[in-house]
This record gives structure tokens, sequence and C-alpha cells, in this order.
């Protein structure tokens, strides 16, 4: 998948201290995929190398390439094991 990062994601990838390769890993192959109310889709990960918590890499698929909006650990689904 080719994307591309808005200023907001990039801000939050050195603020969160999360590695590219760790998206690039939810999005290739994650653990769930929704589609938000928003029309951007919902990529969720466990991250092992972070305790297992979840990445959300939330992704506008309508530009192109496609664009991460925003990416955070979400802390409603806590740890996956």
């Amino acid at each position: 998948m080719e994307i591309d990062f808005s200023i907001h994601a990039r801000g939050m990838m050195a603020e969160r201290g999360i590695p590219e390769e760790w998206i690039r890993r939810c999005l290739k192959s994650p653990d769930s995929k929704e589609a938000g109310a928003d029309g951007n889709d919902h990529y969720l990960k466990a991250i092992e190398e972070h305790g297992s918590r979840v990445l959300r890499v939330i992704v506008n698929p309508h530009r192109q390439p496609s664009r991460v909006v925003t990416l955070f650990f979400d802390r409603r689904l806590g740890r996956r094991r």
C-alpha cells in the first residue's frame, strides 16, 4: 500500500515515539480493520514491542496515495495477549 502522512500524523509519531515501521506493519497486516463513520479506514494492530498495546492508524483512502490522518495507542482496547 502506497501511503503518505499528514503533518498531524508526523507530529503524533514524533510526540508519541511511534516508529514508521510499526505503522507500516499495522497497515500491511492489521489484526482488524474498521470503517469509520467519517469514511476513513481504521487499522488496528497489537504492537508486542509496546506491551501489546493496540495501535490505531486512521487512513483516508480517498486520497492518492492514501493518507495516514492520525494514529494513537487505543486505551479503550487495552492490551492484547
